[in-house]
């Protein structure tokens, strides 16, 4: 028994001797492995999110913003380079939606600005027939509703006084000289005086000193153009009066728009007064004249208005909906889902496979613009499933990982985002593309408001055409952009701000250099654009911005700018077309 219990015991003692002696030559020493961990991290690489150029071999802050460095990540794994991968979560974060393209009618929605105007066929001027001195006065307001036949003033003539006379002589001898009595009426029906009138005098024997001006048709006063004691000429208008029963809607026509509407067309539209309905009426006269200092033509609409619900001068806000011509179907898409450069028009391709989602950005070639969407002429094809909200969350996303992107479609260095527990750059781009480009505080708002009144000075000086003044306060908006401390704008926000503010700089320095004010009037577009996007962001400071569009501008093309008044006062044109614009958006 004994000697059993030391066999054992002796085999138990080699066994362990023999495995410690494989672990030792198996594992390498301590030192190897502290070797190999160092050498790890002296290969790591540290750069700026938002300066990709800075690359640095250990962790610190960027020289440029200040922000913290971020470990370049390795997205080797990606299997196409033009691609950008993205998980369900990630595209419901950063609220990115698709959808399939498919051929539709293709219909452009034009909305157009107008006013009610009284019919003109049925607005007439009220003169007397009988010069004098307005002795009495029936009407005394604009407003009033006359009738036909109605006493409108009374009238002193010493003219009429002398043709009584002489009618009293011939009625005497009307017997003999019938002709002369004849002829003494006539004179006083000259005077729009009728032949009962004329037989009252006759009748009472005396002279009568003030006659009546009675309304030639039925409406209402428009405008009154004499008062109490004033002297007038025969055929003076004394008043303008309107028939209401019919009235006229026009709306301003602009010059790129006018081959879109044709004279039957149905227009739908809204008054400030009645918001919740919708009127109908159809186009039945456009201008033939298109008007020098407006640049518009007007397209009218005839309404019944018998009920004396639209008043001159009311606020109209109009829609049509217009079929381009020859073409029964065409590939369209929102506009949500087209992001433009001024250049080259993008969208981002969804593709499906094993590995996941991804978004691939194609360019294409845009046809007319549809209302809230565009007609597609080339770069699509029927069937594509595209991104149609989200994709400047996509396009942020691809320009990070250094894929191709809608500023740099050839692709660049790979931009990484904060490295949070280890995550690659687009992972971390799609789980926070959801959150607002803002999270405005006072200070940031306080910091940019001196910017926002520079450029609504700028945008001033540009209405009154006044070349000096523009170039002086584009140099203040631009010493104000450099003292703008950047150290308050943290995480998305910085993103935000470096990303405009960095345009705004570009384009104040080529106004700086400019030799004239229409050259300043093409840099101030981008100016605008970056400024809406950062209001669009921030949000209001102390007042609502409204953000108004001038068709007109650039060509054609189109252009906004801020401003504090809804009035529309266009910096694109100045003088030469001062109020060609409408207000599309407010910032509350």
């Amino acid at each position: 028994m004994k000697k059993i219990f030391n066999n054992k015991y002796i085999q138990i003692i080699l066994i362990l001797l023999i495995g410690g002696s494989l672990g030792w030559l198996i594992k390498p020493s301590s030192s190897e492995h502290i070797a190999h961990e160092t050498a790890a991290a002296d290969n790591q690489t540290w750069t700026c999110s938002m300066h990709p150029q800075i690359r640095q071999s250990e962790a610190g802050k960027c020289p440029l913003c200040g922000m913290d460095l971020i470990p370049v990540s390795d997205e080797s794994s990606d299997s196409n380079p033009f691609e950008i991968k993205m998980s369900p979560t990630a595209m419901q974060l950063a609220s990115v939606t698709t959808s399939v393209i498919t051929k539709q009618k293709p219909v452009k929605e034009l909305r157009l600005n107008g006013k009610v105007k009284a019919d003109e066929r049925k607005t007439f001027s009220q003169s007397s027939h009988i010069p004098g001195r307005v002795e009495r006065l029936m009407v005394n307001f604009t407003g009033e509703t006359v009738q036909r036949g109605q006493v409108l003033a009374y009238i002193y003539s010493p003219d009429l006084v002398v043709a009584q006379e002489e009618l009293f002589e011939a009625a005497k001898m009307k017997e003999i000289q019938p002709a002369l009595f004849q002829a003494a009426k006539e004179k006083l029906k000259n005077w729009k005086l009728t032949e009962n009138q004329i037989q009252q005098i006759i009748k009472k024997g005396t002279i009568q000193e003030q006659f009546p001006i009675l309304a030639d048709v039925s409406g209402v006063v428009m405008s009154k153009n004499v008062n109490l004691g004033d002297y007038i000429k025969k055929g003076e208008s004394i008043y303008k009066i309107a028939n209401l029963n019919t009235v006229w809607i026009l709306f301003d026509l602009y010059e790129s728009d006018i081959s879109w509407v044709k004279i039957g067309d149905e227009v739908e539209f809204e008054i400030q007064s009645y918001q919740s309905e919708i009127f109908k009426g159809r186009i039945s006269f456009i201008d033939p004249v298109i008007n020098p200092k407006t640049r518009v033509a007007s397209a009218r609409v005839e309404i019944n208005n018998s009920n004396m619900r639209l008043k001159p001068d009311m606020f109209v806000q109009g829609l049509i909906k217009s079929s381009i011509q020859n073409q029964t179907e065409a590939l369209i898409i929102p506009k949500s889902s087209v992001m433009w450069t001024g250049e080259r028009s993008v969208v981002y391709i969804k593709n499906t496979n094993s590995q996941g989602v991804a978004f691939e950005m194609r360019e294409v070639k845009l046809g007319a613009a549809l209302g809230d969407s565009y007609q597609i002429l080339g770069g699509l094809e029927e069937g594509e499933e595209i991104a149609t909200n989200g994709t400047f969350s996509i396009d942020a996303a691809a320009q990070l990982a250094g894929k191709p992107s809608m500023m740099s479609p050839e692709g660049g260095k790979k931009m990484t985002g904060h490295n949070h527990g280890g995550k690659t750059t687009t992972q971390e781009v799609n789980e926070t593309a959801q959150k607002k480009e803002s999270s405005s505080t006072p200070d940031i708002k306080q910091n940019l408001k001196p910017l926002l009144e520079s450029y609504l000075k700028l945008k001033d000086f540009l209405v009154k055409d006044d070349f000096k003044e523009v170039l002086s306060n584009s140099k203040k908006m631009s010493s104000i952009l450099k003292n703008i401390n950047m150290g308050d704008f943290k995480g998305d926000t910085h993103k935000l701000w470096m990303k405009h503010s960095s345009i705004l700089e570009k384009e104040l320095k080529k106004v700086n250099n400019s030799k004239d004010i229409g050259e300043i009037r093409g840099h101030f577009k981008p100016i605008s654009e970056q400024m809406i996007a950062l209001f669009k962001a921030f949000g209001k400071i102390d007042a609502t911005l409204f953000i108004a569009h001038c068709p007109m501008a650039d060509n054609n093309k189109g252009a906004d700018w801020l401003s504090k008044e809804k009035e529309i006062k266009n910096p694109y044109f100045g003088a030469q077309m001062l109020t060609c614009g409408s207000v599309t958006t407010t910032i509350d």
